[in-house]
């Protein structure tokens, strides 16, 4: 299920992104925090599960991702900052990504949320929305290849 919650008053926009896993919340925590998981999925990273840690995200296209993470609830939720400088301001993106993991009886419902996109962000703004459906398909790849 996907909806981007696009405001037409010119507010600051969300992309909103909701997956059933069919992988425990544990499971699927490992694969969020975990670096060396998170670059078969996401990025290249150096991230740590540390409130305060400043990292990057480093994507195949060259772009670096400047991070810090912001809350911590094993395994419920995760927030970091994802900001990228760009001299474009409208590919100059401060935003908060949130992942909230609720289980189920089949798994896990993930809930991923990119806040901070401005009105003249239209182009990152669907980026965002079709980058997190193509990271969530291949996490999904990585959680059923994990033992």
């Amino acid at each position: 299920m996907t909806s981007p919650a696009q405001s037409p008053h010119g507010e600051l926009q969300t992309v909103v992104i909701e997956r059933e896993i069919a992988h425990p919340p544990e499971k699927l925590w490992r694969a969020l925090t975990q670096p060396h998981l998170m670059a078969e999925w996401l990025m290249r990273n150096d991230f740590q599960p540390t409130v305060g840690h400043r990292f990057n995200l480093r994507g195949d296209w060259g772009g670096v991702l400047d991070c810090e993470v912001l809350s911590l609830e094993p395994p419920h939720s995760l927030s970091y900052s994802w900001n990228h400088r760009h001299e474009n301001p409208a590919y100059d993106l401060t935003s908060v990504v949130t992942f909230t993991l609720t289980p189920t009886a089949k798994g896990t419902h993930l809930r991923v949320q990119q806040s901070g996109f401005r009105p003249d962000q239209k182009q990152a703004f669907g980026g965002a929305h079709a980058g997190w459906k193509g990271f969530l398909d291949k996490l999904e790849t990585v959680l059923s290849q994990e033992g």
